[in-house]
């Protein structure tokens, strides 16, 4: 149990981080293990509230794989995966935005709300807000490198962020369904992970926190002892080279170094399946994750 002592310490150890990002933008990448756990659901939500109690003005990006995949299955369609991206006809990216736009974003904001916190669903197709193209999947064959069409998965070609900055200053929450609409006015379903990167950058946000399923990055993932707490942006870029970073990873430290390219001053990779993460990330003198700093 806490004492009284032990509880205002921790209150004091917060304020020179409350008073440093008051009035800041952090995005939130939520993803993983803590859209799927209803505990972790919630504490989520609680640190989004108490981020926007204390002065912040976090903007929320969601992803939605595993829920897509699952409705997918209830209609008798399989998925089928190249290179790590899903294979999109129209069927699928239809059902796509509806479980995206439709279920989880609605279902964010609703819990947002019941935090009491006011939260705005938005696709980015609205207001323009994620223009899009394709994106061809990279397959290697014989040793030859080979672009593969899949369908509606779209790359983020451009983001107007009037409609976000219109909601921040009316006090609102924006929680963002990552689907953006091309040229021709289809649908593209995009990685959450860069889209909440692309956003982070144009509005210069003081955070992007990526949640995902893993502590952060290890020079040997196999060692935990060689967990890397901080890394600058060019050195993270090298160890893309060099293979010490790898699989999955890859996408979310591009998406820390897209960010930092467009804009915004630190990106983190933090461990979602923590208790309250989000807060202890922003709020103590420790932190957790990895930071990927410019």
């Amino acid at each position: 149990m806490f004492e009284p002592q032990d509880k205002a310490a921790v209150l004091v150890e917060a304020l020179p981080y409350i008073q440093e990002f008051y009035g800041k933008i952090i995005v939130v990448k939520y993803g993983g293990n803590a859209m799927i756990n209803d505990d972790l659901k919630g504490q989520v939500m609680q640190d989004i509230a108490l981020m926007k109690y204390v002065g912040i003005r976090p903007v929320i990006v969601h992803g939605g794989g595993p829920e897509i995949t699952g409705f997918l299955q209830k209609v008798g369609k399989e998925s089928s995966f190249v290179s790590g991206l899903r294979v999109t006809d129209e069927e699928t990216v239809e059902i796509a935005e509806m479980v995206l736009d439709g279920k989880i974003n609605s279902e964010i904001v609703n819990r947002l709300n019941g935090q009491g916190v006011r939260a705005v669903g938005l696709s980015g197709k609205d207001a323009g807000l994620i223009r899009a193209k394709k994106k061809l999947a990279t397959v290697y064959e014989e040793g030859e490198k080979h672009k593969v069409d899949i369908g509606y998965v779209g790359t983020v070609e451009h983001v107007d962020i009037t409609i976000i900055r219109d909601l921040l200053d009316r006090d609102y929450v924006p929680v963002i369904a990552p689907i953006g609409v091309g040229e021709k006015g289809e649908s593209y379903n995009i990685n959450a992970d860069y889209v909440a990167a692309e956003i982070a950058g144009a509005l210069k946000a003081e955070k992007l926190l990526l949640l995902t399923d893993i502590e952060g990055i290890y020079k040997d993932f196999n060692d935990k002892s060689s967990f890397i707490s901080s890394i600058h942006a060019q050195e993270a870029k090298n160890y893309i080279k060099e293979g010490v970073i790898q699989g999955g990873m890859i996408p979310k430290v591009e998406a820390c170094l897209t960010a930092l390219a467009g804009g915004a001053a630190k990106t983190h990779i933090i461990d979602g399946r923590l208790p309250h993460s989000i807060i202890l990330e922003i709020f103590t003198a420790a932190g957790i994750g990895t930071e990927v700093a410019p």
